[in-house]
């Protein structure tokens, strides 16, 4: 998967020569220069996540499922809903220290208000392209470009000490597993659970 494999490179250029002299669960974890300007402000990575989950929950109710678009923006829906609730789940279960809260890798367990891995966001973001890189990546490359959104969100959040290397990277594999999984599935999940009405959507409801 193009999206992961340009993570597993950015975070091979995150990582120090001495990787192994780190810490955490892979080893490559330690804090960088800590960077919160430009690009890589926290203001720019809120507006990048919700951006994201606005466009993709909007365009799954405007477009329903009656077209390859549709259905696409609604296995992205999954993915994020799936990742988002996944992600939380090991949040509570490892409670790992942030690099804001410590400058020691291999804190886990440290109680409820340690929640760093693994990094929700970038799991998110992995989540919601891929379906759309899966789907249309072959016939028209520019989409590919999708995966850079993921790779960005990991350097920014690894910059303002929000993640550890580690994090982001497990964030990444983990959100693009369920976008796969949401992807080769024979028919969305959630809208199945939803009134007939969210399949037709509202552009097609209106024409």
């Amino acid at each position: 998967m193009r999206a992961l494999s340009s993570l597993l490179l950015c975070i091979a250029i995150l990582a120090p020569a001495d990787a192994l002299a780190s810490g955490g669960p892979l080893g490559i974890d330690h804090r960088i220069h800590y960077d919160n300007s430009g690009i890589w402000k926290r203001s720019n990575q809120t507006v990048l996540i919700y951006g994201t989950i606005t466009t993709v929950v909007g365009g799954a109710l405007a477009f329903g499922d009656q077209d390859k678009l549709g259905d696409t923006f609604w296995r992205s829906v999954d993915a994020l809903a799936v990742t988002s609730i996944g992600t939380e789940g090991l949040k509570l279960a490892f409670q790992r220290e942030r690099p804001s809260q410590t400058a020691n890798p291999n804190h886990f367990f440290a109680g409820t208000h340690a929640q760093s891995f693994p990094s929700g966001e970038v799991a998110a973001m992995s989540a919601a392209v891929t379906p759309f890189i899966v789907n249309y990546g072959p016939d028209h490359p520019a989409v590919y470009a999708l995966a850079l959104l993921p790779v960005y969100d990991a350097f920014a959040r690894v910059k303002t000490r929000g993640h550890w290397q580690s994090d982001v990277l497990v964030g990444a594999a983990i959100g693009t597993g369920v976008g796969l999984w949401a992807t080769r599935r024979n028919s969305p999940l959630i809208i199945g659970w939803l009134p007939g009405g969210f399949q037709v959507g509202f552009i097609h409801h209106f024409k």
